[in-house]
């Protein structure tokens, strides 16, 4: 019990919950002994026969219970209880979010609240170990993909990134209640999000518990998986759109220009396949991808400072590799444009992710 630390901190608990047990009530109680006054339990959708724990958790003084009508997932709770903080608790500061099954245990959810305490502007993630010999295969697979999948992909380097344990500042409620997904996929966007938007991420070490082989969860591997990628996918899948836009348009010019271009062939349709495709590689990042708020002409000045470093590099290769292979093939030379400008996508898509899109002026 620590509720002489708990009385300094004005953070409220968040319990989304399915169909509990009586583990919940253990939770909540664990809660309390910890110095929790402010303790927001979200029943989303459950079942009559589960309805037991959230009316012995609605009689305490330190419980508000929020109910949906029919299950909307996990993500749809915890922005109904996100937008009942900032409609009903104008005055606290902060909120942590846990899961009400027993796998977070009341300490670590302290001390997560406690950490964003000393990191008022960052997302304060409880971390499992995934080494530990109780931790389910399948989650602990799971969990490596996709740490791979946000280091890589979204320059996040997370060792959970499907914890459910998180602190936030109140000055983020409102902006977690607009992130898109009502399921698991949620979890994933807000991490997205808050990193588009310059939020810092901290990790706290908690105890790693799986009961039953982690049987309580309601996680389902086929559908949410699909949720949680799709939005991953859909960061890369502009680039490589817009990399057959180039190869279409390289194969086209050369075709046609190549015998009146002579030596100059390469480098001039390499700069003319880029600059129709990448007109349309900057607006679908902006938009669609990186989701930029930035300015439009600042953005776009330091994309084509970008392309143009690339086309140089692509253009120079491309045109070296073919005297290699001395050859003036337009399909041959296309394969090995391909081959440079997939090596280049790598180093592009992270300097478009940390530079071109990552600045906010």
């Amino acid at each position: 019990m620590n509720t002489t630390t708990t009385k300094s901190i004005n953070c409220a608990a968040i319990l989304p919950s399915l169909n509990p047990t009586e583990k919940l009530c253990a939770v909540i109680d664990g809660l309390i002994g910890e110095g929790f006054r402010d303790i927001i339990l979200v029943d989303d959708g459950s079942d009559e026969e589960h309805l037991q724990p959230f009316e012995l958790a609605q009689k305490l003084p330190q419980v508000t219970l929020l109910r949906h009508e029919v299950n909307q997932g996990k993500g749809a709770a915890l922005k109904t209880a996100f937008r009942y903080l900032s409609e009903n608790r104008p005055d606290i500061d902060s909120a942590v979010t846990a899961d009400g099954d027993g796998q977070h245990l009341p300490k670590d959810i302290l001390a997560c609240a406690l950490a964003l305490e000393e990191n008022k502007d960052a997302l304060i993630l409880g971390c499992r170990d995934f080494n530990l010999p109780n931790v389910p295969s399948k989650s602990r697979k799971g969990n490596k993909i996709t740490s791979f999948a946000f280091r890589t992909g979204c320059g996040i380097r997370l060792s959970d990134t499907q914890t459910g344990l998180r602190a936030v500042n109140a000055s983020l409620f409102p902006a977690l209640t607009e992130i898109s997904g009502n399921r698991y996929e949620y979890e994933t966007n807000m991490l997205l999000e808050l990193h588009r938007k310059g939020v810092p991420f901290r990790e706290v070490t908690i105890t790693t518990v799986y009961e039953d082989n982690n049987s309580g969860s309601h996680f389902r591997p086929v559908r949410d998986s699909i949720l949680i990628y799709k939005l991953i996918i859909k960061y890369m899948a502009s680039s490589f759109a817009s990399a057959g836009i180039d190869l279409l348009a390289f194969l086209i010019l050369h075709a046609l220009l190549g015998g009146l271009l002579s030596a100059l062939a390469v480098p001039i349709c390499t700069a003319l396949s880029r600059a129709i495709s990448s007109f349309v590689n900057f607006n679908l990042n902006k938009k669609l991808v990186f989701g930029a708020n930035g300015k439009y002409s600042a953005a776009m000045a330091r994309y084509y400072i970008l392309c143009i470093l690339q086309l140089i590099v692509s253009a120079g290769l491309v045109y070296l590799l073919g005297k290699l292979f001395v050859t003036d093939s337009s399909w041959l030379l296309t394969l090995l444009k391909a081959v440079v400008d997939t090596a280049l996508f790598f180093v592009s898509f992270h300097i478009q992710r940390e530079w071109v899109f990552g600045n906010s002026e």
